[in-house]
């Protein structure tokens, strides 16, 4: 009697090249991941700088038209980096008559550097937005 012996199945070979391609395919997609994760991240710090200049607006109609006395221990809102979960810290300073700054640093926790910022400076001719580290490009 003779036996058909089927060869199925997939060599050593094609298993090591499926994961060398597996590799590379992750190797060129994780770091586009982790940055669009990180800029996702950055819209909380913009949502919650709108906020505080909303509140600060309020506060300044309400303070005879200048932002000195207006800050976080006195807006009319809670502070945004008390709440769970927040991947900033954030701080209004430079309070003059006529402007302020916000400030929102990425906190260490949950894998930030603690170095990047986004600043939002609100004067009496406009907004300005920057950012340093991976928050150089918001816009």
């Amino acid at each position: 009697m003779k036996l058909n012996k089927n060869n199925s199945g997939f060599t050593l070979l094609e298993i090591v090249i499926v994961i060398i391609i597996v590799g590379v395919l992750a190797s060129l997609a994780l770091p586009k991941f982790f940055s669009t994760v990180e800029y996702s991240k950055s819209t909380e710090a913009l949502t919650a700088m709108a906020s505080l200049r909303q509140s600060m607006e309020r506060c300044h109609l309400q303070s005879n038209e200048t932002y000195v006395g207006c800050d976080q221990s006195n807006i009319d809102m809670s502070d945004p980096t008390n709440s769970t979960g927040s991947h900033f810290a954030y701080a209004i300073a430079g309070q003059t008559t006529t402007a302020y700054t916000i400030t929102a640093t990425r906190n260490t926790y949950d894998g930030g550097d603690g170095a990047s910022q986004i600043t939002l400076t609100v004067t009496s001719t406009g907004v300005t937005r920057a950012g340093t580290s991976v928050f150089a490009g918001i816009r």
